[in-house]
């Protein structure tokens, strides 16, 4: 017949609620490393997640940056062209100046006024070029005060200062005076010389006969 021992009941009993409680925390110790690294590993890879959209975004933006740049650069080159000045027609055939030297170019715009008469322009008593309707002619001269005139009915004088290598334009009109024509020169500018066809004078210009 066996008898019934509570107390070693007990005692195995506990025993075995200790076997399976370090069962439990050993468990646990082993598979926590293992959570911890899928843990670190996911956050790892939504750090670098992130980390490559804001590379991304901070591409585009600057991507976005340098077409915006760009665009301007293009509309402000196409704005400036559109604002430039326009090339002036070379109707009239003028050479550069001679080494050393500047120039000073002559001309009439046809005019039925006066066409009829011709005036040579003069430096001093000296003729350097007569004009007819519709004609120039270039005179190379030295730097420095250069002062010509032109006269019929009235004389009319034009100083003026050339420096080397400068082109410089004359215009002569014609006014109707008392009697007969009065010419003029005055400074002017390519834009009003090119503006017609000219011809290049042949006419052979006059000294001033002394009085």
């Amino acid at each position: 017949m066996k008898i019934f021992n509570p107390s070693r009941a007990m005692v195995a009993a506990a025993a075995l609620t200790l076997a399976i409680m370090g069962a439990q925390v050993s468990y646990a110790q082993t598979t926590a490393p293992t959570d911890a690294a899928q843990a670190s590993s996911s956050s790892s890879s939504t750090s670098e997640s992130s980390s490559s959209m804001a590379s991304s975004s901070s591409s585009s933006a600057a991507s976005s940056s340098s077409a915006i740049s760009s665009s301007s650069a293009v509309s402000s080159s196409a704005a400036a062209s559109s604002t430039a000045a326009p090339a002036v027609a070379k109707l009239n055939d003028v050479p550069p100046p001679p080494a050393g030297k500047g120039e000073i170019v002559f001309f009439r715009p046809s005019r039925f006024v006066g066409m009829a008469v011709s005036f040579s322009v003069r430096e001093g008593d000296k003729g350097v070029g007569k004009l007819t309707n519709g004609t120039y002619f270039v005179l190379p001269v030295d730097p420095g005060v250069h002062e010509y005139n032109i006269s019929f009915e009235t004389r009319d004088n034009l100083r003026m200062e050339v420096e080397e290598g400068e082109t410089y334009y004359v215009i002569q009109s014609i006014a109707m005076g008392v009697l007969a024509a009065r010419p003029n020169i005055t400074p002017s500018t390519e834009e009003a010389f090119q503006e017609k066809k000219l011809n290049l004078t042949k006419a052979k210009a006059t000294d001033r006969t002394p009085e």
